[in-house]
């Protein structure tokens, strides 16, 4: 049982708190903030309830934040129970028009909606996208080997600006269109940063399961430059899973959004941790 002394000092903190995230909740008002999700908040329900709060509260103080899904996991667990087969070239699925079928349901369904749910839920007002809704996300073939996948050539804005403008938060799955009406599976990673790209958005939120870029010695890199980042790549520093993702903040970056930042998912209210507080909580990149 908490005593009145104990009550007193919790309070305090939470004075101190909201005293200190006052100039950053200040600096974000009507900033577009992407944030590419997946991974742990995915699949834990208690995980997406945070996270589904944290959005909520992140429009409520005059952030305009725009939610790019993954689903991957789900995909494979669909596939498997109805007995689609997959192929590999490099180690890459190939997304054959029956797997594109089963991506779709899956991501523009499935997940889509569970993420809108949560932040309804939480007292927000989201609506769930694809890059084919509005001829949002155009996409080429990222490659023929490997079927029905797209990289995002041209990204319309306009529908999320008007979704801004009613305070609604999109939730967009990483589906789109090609120039003959083909539909695309973009890699999750991709799209968020060619949204954020698009919007010129303050910032792009990669959320992970690690926790940020680190450096030859495993220590986590708070701030780094495009350059520095290049730099750690052809050292080898950088490698593995995290090249993909620094290579969406440098396009992100040069496409027009501020900054990028790659961070732990896993961190209860990481989003929150990084917009309001001092310290931040991943590897922020700008072009400089």
């Amino acid at each position: 049982m908490k005593t009145r002394d104990d009550m007193t000092r919790d309070n305090a903190a939470i004075a101190r708190t909201l005293n200190e995230a006052l100039p950053y909740l200040t600096r974000y008002d009507d900033a577009v903030v992407v944030i590419k999700l997946g991974g742990h908040a995915m699949g834990s329900d208690d995980g997406m309830a945070s996270f589904a709060r944290d959005v909520v509260l992140m429009r409520t103080v005059g952030i305009n934040p725009v939610i790019v899904h993954g689903g991957g996991p789900m995909i494979n667990q669909l596939l498997e129970r109805l007995g689609v087969k997959s192929e590999f070239v490099r180690g890459k699925r190939v997304t054959d028009a029956e797997t594109m079928r089963v991506v779709e349901m899956v991501l523009a369904g499935e997940v889509n909606k569970r993420i809108v749910q949560a932040i309804n839920t939480a007292g927000g007002r989201a609506v769930g996208l694809t890059g084919k809704d509005a001829d949002m996300i155009t996409c080429e073939q990222t490659d023929p080997d490997l079927g029905f996948v797209g990289t995002p050539s041209e990204v319309d804005a306009r529908l999320l600006h008007s979704l801004f403008r009613d305070e609604m938060i999109p939730v967009i799955a990483p589906i789109g269109t090609g120039r003959n009406d083909e539909t695309f599976n973009i890699n999750g990673d991709t799209a968020a940063g060619a949204v954020a790209a698009a919007l010129n958005a303050d910032r792009l939120l990669l959320l992970t399961d690690v926790a940020g870029v680190k450096d030859a010695t495993g220590r986590v890199l708070t701030a780094l430059t495009a350059a520095q980042v290049r730099a750690l790549t052809d050292e080898g520093v950088i490698a593995g899973g995290m090249i993909p993702k620094t290579e969406t903040a440098l396009a992100a970056l040069e496409g027009g959004t501020r900054a990028v930042v790659i961070l732990d998912g896993r961190v209860p209210n990481a989003v929150l941790l990084e917009l309001f507080t001092e310290h931040g909580a991943g590897s922020l990149i700008r072009l400089a």
